[in-house]
């Protein structure tokens, strides 16, 4: 889908996805069809990535839907579409998702992640979740620092907006800001299906309550990269796009939504949100 709008409209549609996929999460299996992830963390990714020469690599971290360092908490109840990992903290940081255990203690399952996706924390002894979730950790820090070195495409992609980005479409390219960013109204990505956008923002992502980014002309998710220094905060009712690689936490506000995955090296925090892979 190239595009969404924050309606009641496509609420209902994002839930009967996530309810279609949530169909047999409780047989406590590591199958699904996707992966076979019973030996450890993520044996593959849920959804798409990236891959051409202009992506920025995710390496195992695109294995997931979210994955951090501290914590992911979540207020019920959240629907999420991918794996969620935590490392190199225990599972008391997952909150929230009321996790059911199985025998070997590989990975947790919840009623708030559709099938096949799992949960996963570093203090799993089952397999290799935990070597799994080390390299995984590596690999977001890794796609972080990659991003951040890239190269402006022009003085045109330099502070767009001196920070505040107000009903804009963007082009691809790599965009840089030297400041913080705020996004007070819909945004437009418009460009091809193998388009790649990077975005570096030196310091906090801020978009406002029940706005949307919307992606035109065949532009995905999956090849939309936000670098971001400091906090990302995405208000109630948002619906936001891309690939969030942030140096700090990232916080959702009340029934917002992610077509993309959440890459953070502290912490993710949910609110009743709902978080599907491209």
């Amino acid at each position: 889908m190239n595009q969404y709008r924050n309606s009641s409209k496509t609420r209902l549609w994002l839930a009967a996805l996530v309810l279609t996929a949530l169909a047999g999460c409780g047989d406590g299996g590591g199958g699904g069809g996707l992966f076979n992830n019973t030996s450890g963390a993520a044996a593959g990714p849920i959804g798409a990535v990236c891959a051409g020469a202009s992506c920025v690599p995710l390496g195992s971290a695109g294995n997931y839907a979210i994955l951090a360092k501290t914590g992911v908490s979540t207020v019920p109840g959240s629907a999420v579409t991918g794996n969620v990992g935590l490392s190199p903290n225990a599972r008391i940081g997952l909150t929230g998702w009321s996790l059911i255990g199985e025998p070997t203690d590989t990975y947790f399952t919840s009623a708030q992640v559709a099938s096949p996706g799992k949960l996963y924390a570093a203090d799993n002894v089952g397999g290799t979740t935990s070597v799994d979730l080390t390299t995984a950790v590596g690999d977001m820090q890794t796609a972080y620092t990659d991003a951040a070195g890239r190269t402006a495409t022009s003085a045109a992609t330099t502070n767009v907006g001196s920070g505040t980005l107000t009903s804009l479409t963007l082009t691809p390219g790599v965009y840089e800001w030297g400041s913080a960013v705020t996004i007070p109204t819909d945004l437009t990505f418009n460009g091809s299906a193998t388009d790649v956008w990077i975005l570096k923002v030196a310091g906090t992502l801020t978009m406002a309550a029940a706005q949307n980014v919307i992606l035109a002309g065949g532009a995905q998710a999956k090849n939309i990269f936000w670098q971001v220094s400091g906090a990302v905060s995405i208000g109630a009712g948002t619906h936001f796009e891309g690939i969030i690689l942030g140096q700090t936490g990232t916080t959702f506000g009340n029934l917002a939504s992610l077509n993309g995955r959440i890459l953070a090296q502290t912490a993710v925090v949910l609110d009743a949100d709902t978080i599907v892979v491209p």
